[in-house]
C-alpha cells in the first residue's frame, strides 16, 4: 500500500488534479486518448471556483506528487451537503490504497468544513468505485438514472457525516 498524506489544497494542485481526471477517465473507459489539460482543467476549476466553500482535497505521495484528489462543492439543493463532483486516483496508483485513504479521510475533512452530509454520483458499471464507496458506508439514494451525456446508468450515493 502506498501511504499518502490527505489534505485540503489550494489551486497549486489544480493542474495535477485535472491531469489525473483525464488519465483516470480514459483508463476507466478503456480509451487510448487522454483529454489535454486545456480541456480537463476547466472542468475541475469550475467546481473549485463555484463557491467559497468548495474544496480540492489531495492525496500526496512521499514525493509530494498528487496521487488522487476529490473536488467538492456545496450542492445547489442544500448548502450543508458536500457534493463530491470529481474523485480520481492516478491510474499508476490504482490498487495501492490511495482511493481507500481518500475515502477514509473525506468525512472528517468535510465535517471540519461545516458539511453534514456527503453526496456523489457514480456510474454503476464502475464496480471498483461502487465497491469502494459502499465499503465506507456510502448508501444509494434514489433510483439509478441514465447520465444525460453518456447514457450510462448513474447512481447517487450519500453519507451522513
Amino acid at each position: 500500500m502506498t501511504t499518502v498524506h490527505i489534505r485540503v489544497a489550494g489551486r497549486e494542485h489544480l493542474d495535477e488534479a485535472a491531469t489525473i481526471w483525464a488519465e483516470a477517465t480514459a483508463a476507466r473507459d478503456g480509451g487510448t486518448e487522454v483529454a489535454p489539460l486545456s480541456l480537463a482543467r476547466p472542468v475541475i476549476e469550475l467546481v473549485i471556483e463555484r463557491s467559497p466553500r468548495s474544496l480540492l482535497v489531495v492525496a500526496l505521495d512521499a514525493d509530494d506528487r498528487v496521487a488522487g484528489f476529490a473536488a467538492v462543492e456545496p450542492t445547489s439543493a442544500d448548502e450543508s451537503t458536500a457534493g463530491i463532483r470529481y474523485l480520481a486516483v492516478r491510474p499508476d496508483s490504482w490498487g495501492a490504497g490511495v482511493g481507500r485513504q481518500l475515502m477514509l479521510a473525506l468525512p472528517d475533512l468535510l465535517a471540519a468544513a461545516g458539511y453534514t452530509r456527503g453526496e456523489l454520483d457514480v456510474y454503476l458499471d464502475n464496480t471498483r468505485a461502487v465497491t469502494l464507496y459502499e465499503g465506507f458506508g456510502w448508501t444509494p439514494s434514489g433510483d439509478a438514472a441514465p447520465h444525460p451525456r453518456t447514457g450510462r446508468l448513474e447512481q447517487r450515493y450519500r453519507l451522513d457525516l
